[in-house]
């Protein structure tokens, strides 16, 4: 089975809860394992959040896009905005370590590490934008809605 879907969302909180269940919806509905879904929504829930507060270049109004596949036995997010991008070196010197206990931020790149199984982090080709993209084998349940119906 094969399902994806891509949406371009405003740089807005209110649109990190729609993505997650619109991933959470989908999964369900394709019979993913429930713990699966539960972590890559979690993660999708990190990227989005960035994006909001990061990926606008100045531009509050600036949208941010999400897309997913569910291809066969592996799911793919990918969540791409406007901001300026990741510096040149990011990739050679930024491990994604995590951030002191008590710090107010950095902790999403780090639980998106853990909650998948590969995840890259790149700047958008020409434009400008960061792409952050994870992936996660999938586990299915013995009753899947989509193929009920």
């Amino acid at each position: 089975m094969s399902i994806w879907w891509s949406l371009h969302l405003r740089r807005e909180a209110a649109s990190v809860p729609l993505a997650r269940r619109l991933l959470i919806g989908t999964m369900e509905t394709a019979g993913v394992d429930p713990e699966i879904s539960y972590d890559l929504s979690v993660a999708l829930s990190e990227a989005c959040a960035n994006a909001v507060e990061h990926g606008g270049a100045g531009r509050p109004s600036e949208a941010y896009r999400v897309t997913a596949y569910l291809d066969g036995e592996k799911c793919r997010i990918e969540v791409a905005d406007s901001g300026p991008g990741v510096g040149p070196g990011f990739a050679r010197t930024q491990e994604i370590r995590p951030a002191r206990p008590d710090a107010e931020h950095g902790r999403g790149l780090c639980l998106i590490r853990e909650l998948a199984d590969h995840v890259h982090i790149g700047n958008k080709p020409g434009r400008g934008g960061t792409v952050v993209s994870f992936d996660k084998i999938l586990k299915w349940t013995k009753d899947p809605s989509l193929l009920s119906a």
